[in-house]
């Protein structure tokens, strides 16, 4: 089973995986937290833009698990209308899921990006880091609202990732790519796959982002 020492030592291996992948006018989108230092030393080794793609699941009402949609920034939205019908979601409960959610994402947005805008994703790759993938819900979820805000094309990019969700992700017309350096058979835990496999906070989010601005 492959380890990783860190989520720095898993991205610098996948920026040497990445080099081979056609990446015109990348963008390197951390998923907040643990996906972000895995895209830092990618986006360092691509010499593109670091950001942050922040994502919120709007839940069946009373079963918040089961994704009805999501939303992301600059006013992305997707809906799925087949889970919408069979859960009988009213159009005033969808309203106050996503007012709720809205507000939380405008929450974190702040928190990781200190008030500056987003990098543009009109016409670009979207290049989606992880620090692994275990079900594939919120890198799907990723890659729609990616694409709603205007990617022509998205890469997944995760160090480990369980051999079902690449496949169904394999599948999704969203993802364009998808770059794993390992998928174990009896995958069980993202967190088993590193060393060193401790919280990222939000601090050192904002601090990478900073750095990355600076840099750049």
């Amino acid at each position: 089973m492959e380890h990783f020492l860190n989520r720095v030592d898993a991205g610098r291996r996948l920026a040497a995986a990445l080099e081979s992948v056609d990446l015109e006018r990348a963008v390197v989108l951390g998923l907040p937290r643990g996906g972000v230092p895995v895209a830092a030393p990618i986006a360092q080794a691509l010499g593109a833009p670091l950001d942050v793609l922040v994502v919120r699941k709007l839940g069946v009402p009373g079963q918040p698990e089961v994704a009805m949609g999501a939303i992301g920034e600059q006013g992305a939205r997707v809906l799925n209308d087949d889970i919408i019908d069979s859960a009988y979601v009213s159009p005033g409960e969808l309203r106050a899921i996503e007012r709720g959610e809205r507000a939380e994402l405008e929450v974190r947005i702040a928190r990781f990006r200190g008030g500056l805008p987003p990098v543009s994703l009109d016409g670009r790759t979207a290049v989606i880091v992880d620090d692994g993938i275990a079900t594939g819900a919120t890198a799907r979820v990723a890659a729609q609202v990616a694409k709603a805000r205007g990617a022509a094309r998205v890469v997944l990019a995760m160090p480990v990732g369980a051999p079902d969700a690449l496949g169904s992700l394999a599948a999704d017309p969203e993802v364009d790519e998808i770059i794993c350096l390992s998928a174990p058979r009896g995958f069980m835990a993202v967190g088993m796959h590193y060393l060193d496999f401790r919280q990222t906070t939000d601090d050192e989010v904002a601090e990478l982002l900073a750095a990355a601005r600076s840099a750049g």
